[in-house]
């Protein structure tokens, strides 16, 4: 079983949040039931991947930065994450308390580790703020991790 990790931008615009489920589901087709699934769940990129995960019959284990973090989430995602939360094979709770930018890093390096390969659904550009998309794809390159990095052709954040 290969384990994948996802790290993504949360808050995707209308028909850039359709395109990233498309190239993730095609991207990890391929593994079918033989991968296991890593994510944080945020709304975005990482609930796309879970949800091509599960769609594909693999386990997928979620990593939960603290206990403030389904809050942090925007409320019309909650029923998605709960669904999502219940749906996992394991869950990995970290045990801080704030959903803080130490927090959301502290998930991405664990998420890392725990991964044989990262996707990153990444336009590019650097991180909005400590913790992001570009931090962990940093962290994983700085492990000699496989990063695959998925972006729609003329997509804009």
């Amino acid at each position: 079983m290969i384990r994948i990790g996802i790290t993504g931008h949360r808050a995707l615009p209308p028909g850039v949040d359709a395109d990233v489920a498309d190239l993730l589901r095609a991207h990890l087709a391929p593994y079918g039931r033989a991968m296991v699934g890593l994510s944080c769940l945020a709304d975005g990129a990482d609930t796309a991947f879970a949800e091509a995960v599960l769609g594909a019959g693999a386990p997928l284990e979620v990593v939960v930065p603290a206990s403030g973090y389904r809050a942090s989430l925007p409320a019309e995602h909650h029923d998605t994450y709960d669904r999502l939360l219940a749906g996992a094979a394991r869950i990995h709770d970290l045990g801080h308390t704030a959903s803080s930018p130490e927090a959301h890093m502290a998930a991405g390096r664990l998420l890392v580790d725990r991964s044989d390969r990262l996707i990153a659904v990444w336009d590019g550009l650097p991180a909005r703020g400590p913790g992001g998309t570009a931090d962990v794809v940093a962290y994983a390159r700085s492990l000699s991790r496989p990063v695959t990095v998925l972006w729609p052709e003329g997509a804009r954040r």
